[in-house]
């Protein structure tokens, strides 16, 4: 059993992908061809926005919306710290400095209410200047971003969706990678759509800021790719990996976020009084990049893992160590910045396989053993 099958998949997209990577190798047109102006104007017509930029990698496309808002040392930019590591490294890597916010026990995601009090005290401390709330759509689930928007225009802040995780979720009916000012998403292979490789996209609505990130993310560059007018990066995504998306997200729209949220409906309605199970508030929707389960204890969860390895049922713990208990990040002093929730839930998630193309032979095998476990 796969956590999430790409053989699977590729098995049953396998004429339409072949004829893709094909027609980009025949044309010669590897970095930069048409094929990436095709997936941009693609993925920007699929979730809405104006513009869509590739880029090389989920990290690269939060690095870039940062660099458009020249975000630097002295600023402060608000994170959760229940998130993967990418999220706050881009802020540390600008020179600008993350505070960590903690998150809300049922979703995962942002304590709104913690981000307040986070951004008061920094404004009381008087050392930093309060920039940016990243708010990320953990396990494919929207942030709050009504709540978090309310917040960011109170202190005049902007909104970045970390939307690595979330594409194809939604709030109603808009979709995720439109709630920030600027919004991004990650490509890599296990994502909701990924491609062969590591890959990332930056959406805005904002001209101006599209036209930046477009050229940080090519050296810099201005009329063309010898007139750099910036120092930027090398962040472009390669024409094979856009022609994959191409395919990966018609069979998105057409059944994969369909099928993968039947996966994580029957898992709820089995697991429901066994475990607690991800929550999904009213009027929100979420594309199930993980579904993540808590239990009441790291030793319970040890030996979950271990009944369900027993049976080579795979799973996986997202995350062992809060951003502000990271080696990279104790210059900051975790003691200082408390984030209880997080804290807990490092000791007792625990993610099970899920995907488009998992039986329901396998669902049931995967139910039974955790309940069959957590029974005892």
């Amino acid at each position: 059993m796969q956590f999430r099958d790409l053989k699977a998949q590729y098995t049953a997209l396998k004429d339409e992908m072949d004829k893709a990577i094909l027609e980009v190798v025949a044309s010669s047109a590897y970095v930069m061809g048409p094929k990436i102006k095709e997936m941009e104007t693609a993925f920007a017509d699929y979730v809405g926005v104006k513009h869509c930029v590739a880029c090389n990698s989920g990290t690269d496309a939060l690095l870039l919306a940062l660099k458009a808002w020249d975000v630097t040392a002295g600023d402060a930019v608000f994170v959760p710290s229940f998130t993967f590591f990418a999220s706050a490294e881009v802020i540390a890597m600008q020179g600008a400095t993350p505070v960590f916010v903690d998150v809300d026990k049922d979703t995962f995601n942002m304590d709104v209410a913690d981000l307040e009090h986070k951004i008061e005290q920094t404004k009381k401390a008087g050392k930093l200047t309060p920039r940016v709330i990243i708010a990320v759509d953990l396990f494919g689930l929207p942030a709050d971003f009504m709540a978090v928007r309310k917040v960011a225009e109170k202190h005049g802040l902007y909104v970045l969706e970390d939307g690595a995780q979330g594409f194809g979720g939604r709030i109603g009916e808009q979709k995720a990678c439109t709630f920030g000012d600027i919004s991004t998403t990650s490509f890599f292979p296990a994502k909701p759509v990924g491609c062969y490789g590591d890959g990332g996209a930056v959406f805005t609505n904002n001209d101006k800021w599209a036209e930046l990130m477009d050229s940080y993310h090519i050296h810099g560059k201005g009329s063309d790719r010898y007139d750099n007018i910036r120092i930027g990066m090398n962040s472009r995504m390669d024409s094979i990996q856009a022609a994959i998306l191409l395919v990966k997200l018609k069979a998105f729209k057409e059944y994969e976020l369909a099928d993968v949220n039947k996966v994580a409906a029957r898992y709820t309605e089995k697991l429901k009084d066994v475990v607690k199970t991800p929550i999904v508030p009213e009027g929100f929707y979420s594309s199930w990049a993980q579904y993540t389960i808590q239990v009441g204890n790291k030793e319970i969860r040890t030996g979950l893992q271990a009944a369900l390895k027993a049976l080579d049922i795979p799973t996986a713990i997202y995350y062992p160590i809060p951003m502000h208990r990271q080696t990279a990040f104790n210059y900051l002093n975790p003691n200082e910045n408390q984030c209880p929730v997080s804290d807990k839930l490092a000791d007792t998630v625990l993610s099970l396989p899920i995907h488009p193309y998992l039986s329901e032979k396998e669902q049931d095998m995967i139910c039974e053993t955790v309940c069959s476990f957590l029974r005892k």
